[in-house]
Parts: structure tokens; sequence; C-alpha cells
């Protein structure tokens, strides 16, 4: 005869589930929106230069091997390794970002009081990320201009914001 344990966890009611759920699936494809909006905006940037790919591969090589090459980025040629790899961390991050803009907007949509805070947050993160760029990612941004750079973060959050403007359509925010 053989003693049975049975282990008992307690689960989230199923709105409670379905919520969670829902927040993020928004955050997911939030963040893929954002990762192909910048995709995108570099594709043109580096085909109107006359070298596809060029950004992401300076990027993945930057990530990836160190920023061999990084010295003279002219010389740099367009790969796909470093390009799919850089992009592939790329749209993981954008998801993460993501997936933090769906959670801080149920947090804004249950006290609108909220809102103006998440969007110093948001312009304090976008202000950020450029300085910490020009700080610590020189032999990158000889390569790629943090202007392309800013512009393409900034096209990001414009595709990100309506996506979730069109999710919630009634969300205020109180200054």
């Amino acid at each position: 005869m053989t003693a049975q344990t049975r282990i008992i966890t307690p689960a989230l009611p199923r709105s409670q589930s379905r919520a969670a759920s829902g927040v993020s699936e928004e955050g997911i494809v939030a963040g893929v929106i954002g990762a192909v909006t910048v995709a995108l905006w570099f594709l043109l940037v580096d085909a109107l230069a006359g070298r596809p790919l060029y950004t992401p591969t300076v990027l993945g090589t930057a990530l990836f091997y160190g920023g061999a090459g990084l010295d003279a980025p002219e010389h740099i040629a367009a790969s796909f390794e470093p390009a799919l790899m850089f992009t592939w961390v790329h749209v993981l991050a954008f998801v993460v970002i993501g997936g933090i803009a769906a959670q801080l907007l149920r947090l804004a949509e249950k006290d609108p009081n909220y809102g103006f805070g998440i969007l110093l947050l948001f312009v304090g993160f976008m202000f950020g990320f450029v300085v910490i760029a020009m700080i610590f990612a020189d032999a990158v941004l000889q390569a790629v201009t943090w202007p392309a750079i800013l512009g393409g973060n900034v096209l990001a959050a414009a595709a990100m914001t309506a996506y979730f403007r069109r999710r919630h359509p009634d969300l205020r925010i109180f200054p």
C-alpha cells in the first residue's frame, strides 16, 4: 500500500488570471511593435546610405564580439549573423520594456495620478539611454550616429504609444 500525498496550491481567480494574461500579451505585442519599428527605421537609414543591415551588424559586433573592428567602423561589412543575433536581443529587450509599460498602464488605469509620473519616467529613461550611450558606447556612436538612434527610439515609442492608446482609449492622466 502506498501513501499518496496531495499538494494543494492556491490558484488565482479566473478574472485575475485573465487580466494578468492580457497585460502580458499586451506587453509582448507592444514590445514587438517597438522592436519592428526600430528595425525598419534602421533598415531604411542603412539602405539610403547604401549599406543594408549595417547598424544591427555594428551593434551585434559590439555586443557579441567585444567591438572587434569598431576602431575603423567604415570597414565593417554588413553580416547576417551578428545582425540576427543583435536583432534577437533587441526584440527581447523591447518585449521587457513593453511588459513594464503594460504593467504601469494597468496601474495608471486604477489611479490616474500615477500617469504623469509614468510619463516622467519614460522621458528620463529616453534621456538616460542617450547619455549612457554617449558615455559608454563611443565606438558604436562613431559608426551609428546618436540622432539616428534617438530617432528610432522616438518612432518606437510613438508606435507603442499608438498601440497602447488603442487598447486603453479611456485612460486618463492627471498632472
